[in-house]
């Protein structure tokens, strides 16, 4: 099967940059860590901050099933917000709170909020840039930030457990200590961060989908703006009323802009579906596909006893060739449309081609549970634009 045709050149500089300033990250925070915490507080809060991450990147993982994102990106996501967000954010508030004298209010509250976002959201914006055809839309804006926003989470988690199991600011410390604080954050709000940069991921997100000039600009720095304000709020109710501001925010600001966030999310999906369903039923219109195929495509269920039933009847192979057929043929739909909507890519036509050819190479293999797959013409893929 022939490569690609993405941009490998933008891919390939994407992830040198990025694997070049993580491991600057990487160096800068074990920096600080190991200054900031002895060896023993240092494991509780690493074993600590560990323990919300697998459950936060199923959920997001669990979002993503139309059109799994390269896991060496995901990754990457993880790994930005760990090391590059992590320690810019905490080298830039250094500096301003030695540059302005900021009292401590004034920096979690408002320089804290601005420079971990400005530096959680830059890896979507690079993503943009380098990797334009992973961002399909919102839901791909969410899932990427969500990965920045545990990976940033983890690593300041595990600053804060190290330091309550030190123990500071009049509290004796110990594991007790560290287990208290990491109920808190680790049990009550572990959402905090992938939910603030997910603003920004649903700004950029509705950029990618969009038309109009200004769309792309205000929708990413709408939603920017979203994320420092929900965590400008988050960070400044600590300093409100004792602890009262905290709970009071938690209760009625966090936990329902979690649960809209999660709907949102969910819709999103759901009217990919749709999406979906009316570009590949327009592919079978065209003669790429046979219509017979879509629901075996598209349908979440469909799909996964689809798989089945070729594992059963072909075994491993057939089921392996089920799955790379349905995933062309999401590729190819999510393209398909962007190119109805007239925001397709400069090389959707090359793309497209290549998708159909991925799946025309395949077709013989599929092993379908009906009469699905028997029709489907060998066109080529429009060059022109609009419908």
């Amino acid at each position: 099967m022939p490569a690609a045709p993405v941009a490998r050149r933008s891919g390939l500089a994407f992830t040198i940059v990025v694997s070049v300033v993580m491991f600057v990250g990487a160096c800068v925070m074990a920096l600080v860590l190991l200054m900031s915490s002895a060896p023993g507080a240092l494991v509780v809060g690493v074993v600590l901050a560990a323990g919300p991450v697998a459950p936060l990147v199923a959920c997001f993982v669990w979002l993503d099933r139309y059109e799994p994102e390269p896991r060496s990106l995901l990754l990457l996501g993880l790994g930005w917000g760990a090391f590059v967000a992590s320690s810019s954010a905490l080298l830039l508030q250094i500096a301003g709170e030695f540059a302005f004298e900021a009292p401590r209010t004034f920096s979690g509250a408002v320089v804290a909020p601005l420079t971990e976002e400005a530096a959680k959201g830059l890896f979507i914006l690079l993503l943009l840039w380098f990797r334009r055809h992973e961002l399909d839309g919102i839901l791909d804006g969410i899932v990427y930030a969500g990965m920045v926003g545990i990976g940033f989470a983890f690593t300041e988690n595990i600053l804060y457990l190290s330091a309550a199991d030190l123990g500071s600011d009049g509290q004796s410390g110990g594991v007790g200590g560290a287990i208290m604080l990491f109920v808190i954050r680790g049990v009550f709000s572990p959402f905090a961060h992938p939910l603030f940069t997910a603003c920004t991921g649903i700004g950029i997100g509705i950029a990618v989908g969009s038309r109009k000039p200004a769309v792309r600009f205000l929708a990413p720095l709408t939603g920017f703006l979203f994320a420092v304000g929900a965590h400008a709020a988050w960070n400044g109710s600590i300093f409100l009323g004792g602890g009262e501001g905290f709970v009071l925010t938690y209760l009625f600001v966090m936990v329902p802009g979690f649960f809209l966030i999660v709907g949102f999310a969910i819709w999103t999906r759901r009217r990919e579906s749709i999406l979906l369903t009316e570009a590949l039923t327009d592919c079978a219109r065209r003669g790429f596909i046979d219509p017979a195929e879509i629901p075996w495509l598209v349908r979440l269920p469909a799909r996964r006893e689809a798989r089945h039933y070729a594992e059963a009847v072909g075994g491993r192979g057939a089921r392996s060739t089920m799955a790379e057929y349905q995933q062309q043929a999401i590729e190819l739909g999510f393209l398909h449309s962007r190119f109805l909507r007239g925001t397709a890519p400069h090389d959707f036509a090359q793309r497209g081609q290549y998708f159909v050819d991925a799946m025309r190479e395949l077709r013989p293999g599929v092993v379908w549970p009906s009469t699905a797959g028997r029709h489907a013409a060998t066109v080529g893929f429009p060059a022109g634009g609009g419908q």
